[in-house]
């Protein structure tokens, strides 16, 4: 989600971003998780909130992971993610460069976006 407007710091960000993990991880406790203990990760997905400050190395859309066979961090639809979870098959949002290469060349820049949308942080947060 951009958060691309010049009023946002970091600190405002990584509470928004760790008081949503929490509202997620409430809602659905079986599913999600917002506490980096591996004993609590197994089978769920980590909002992993902390990433939201300046000295952090997360990696960006489309870099190339260090493994034996190279995929690349790639941005995914919903419509992909339902895919997934339907067919309970992590593969379909797994993409080589080659892969990544021919889906932007026919669906264009799925995180382009990024750099224009001007979202804010909602008055409702601790982060605003």
């Amino acid at each position: 989600m951009p958060l691309n407007s010049e009023d946002v710091t970091f600190d405002q960000t990584k509470r928004f971003a760790h008081e949503l993990a929490q509202t997620f991880e409430q809602a659905a406790p079986d599913l999600v998780v917002s506490r980096m203990a591996k004993s609590l990760r197994e089978g769920k997905v980590l909002i992993d909130w902390s990433q939201n400050d300046p000295y952090k190395t997360t990696i960006c859309a489309y870099s190339t992971r260090a493994k034996e066979e190279p995929t690349v961090s790639t941005p995914v639809t919903w419509a992909e993610v339902q895919r997934c979870i339907r067919e309970d098959d992590a593969s379909v949002l797994r993409f080589t460069t080659n892969e990544v290469l021919r889906r932007v060349s026919r669906r264009g820049d799925l995180f382009a976006d990024v750099a224009t949308v001007v979202q804010r942080l909602g008055s409702g947060t601790s982060g605003a």
